[in-house]
Parts: C-alpha cells; structure tokens; sequence
C-alpha cells in the first residue's frame, strides 16, 4: 500500500479535487493518504504556498496542476519501485 502526503491548507480547492481523484483510484492504487496543513509549518508554507496540492510518495512529488493522467502516472510508477 502506498503512503501518500499531501500538502494543503484550508481551504483548498484544488486539494479537494485531488483527494476525489485519488478515491477514484483508489481501488487501482490502494494507499493511505496523510494531509499536511502547511499553515502550521512556517517553512512549509513558504515552501509550498503557491504549489499546492503537492504530493509526495516517498521522494517523489507531483505539483499542481495535477491532472487524471499525471496522477496515474505518478501511482503507477511508485508502485512499479
């Protein structure tokens, strides 16, 4: 099973639309997902403020814009390491 982070804050439009794709492929892509508000992390936030979502498997991360294909792609490979 994969272990997901997602970076976010509240609220985030964006976010919400990945965390619904990532529920479509979840029965593909079984995984944990771990939501990780930026706003209480000074350095995360300026780290990330203008990227999110951001997702991390492992060392890998994938930056918004996140599209259905990006987002299979990005499954597919973490699970093929």
């Amino acid at each position: 099973m994969l272990q997901i982070d997602l970076f976010t804050k509240d609220p985030c439009p964006l976010c919400d639309d990945v965390k619904e794709l990532l529920e479509t492929l979840a029965g593909t892509y079984p995984h944990q997902l771990r939501e990780i508000d930026i706003t209480q992390d000074q350095a995360l936030n300026g780290r990330y403020r203008f990227q999110i979502p951001v997702l991390q498997i492992g060392e890998s991360q994938l930056k918004a814009p996140i599209s259905l294909l990006d987002l299979t792609r990005f499954l597919r490979e973490a699970t093929n390491r």
